[in-house]
């Protein structure tokens, strides 16, 4: 592993396809040897293709999230915080013990208020040299993507759901 100090990199944008670009950056980092963990915010599908798949590479997938979040007025929502707090101490442990991390959709916990942006840019100060860290998620902060090395926006042009297609198995789960 070649070490070019710690690379950031952040997948955001309102189009389908966000997790699936980390999952495809983790295929690569597990093919060169990096030890890799998954923490994933605000989902919380323990039937999803992805943690299938990543469990027969090795590589674990840590739901921290409780599913869809509600309005910050709403009685479950103090729970949906507090989720999110306990999956970035998770992902702080992570970060000491491999060397790369996904944060799956911690874009969105910041822009639902679940997590403060100072939290998230604290756990990446922390980055060393040889580590890689991938944030996925609607709404990346300013502040994320300026520390971050790569930022890729993807757009929705056009959507399945939009024509009333459920989620199907293989392909958005």
């Amino acid at each position: 592993m070649a070490e070019h100090g710690p690379r950031i990199l952040v997948f955001t944008g309102d189009g389908a396809g966000k997790t699936s670009a980390a999952m495809g950056k983790v295929l690569r980092l597990v093919a060169r040897g990096y030890t890799v963990a998954v923490v994933q915010f605000m989902k919380h599908d323990a039937d999803s293709g992805e943690i299938a798949s990543l469990a027969r590479l090795g590589v674990v997938v840590e739901q921290c999230g409780l599913g869809f979040v509600p309005a910050p007025s709403a009685p479950r929502y103090a729970a949906h915080q507090a989720a999110a707090a306990a999956g970035l101490e998770r992902a702080r442990q992570c970060v000491a013990s491999h060397d790369a991390v996904v944060l799956d959709e911690v874009c969105g916990a910041v822009t639902a208020g679940l997590l403060s942006d100072a939290a998230v840019l604290d756990l990446l100060s922390g980055l060393e040299p040889h580590q890689v860290c991938i944030c996925t998620g609607r709404g990346a902060s300013a502040a994320l993507i300026a520390v971050a090395d790569t930022v890729s926006s993807i757009a929705c042009v056009k959507h399945a759901f939009d024509d009333g297609c459920r989620a199907q198995e293989g392909i958005e789960r």
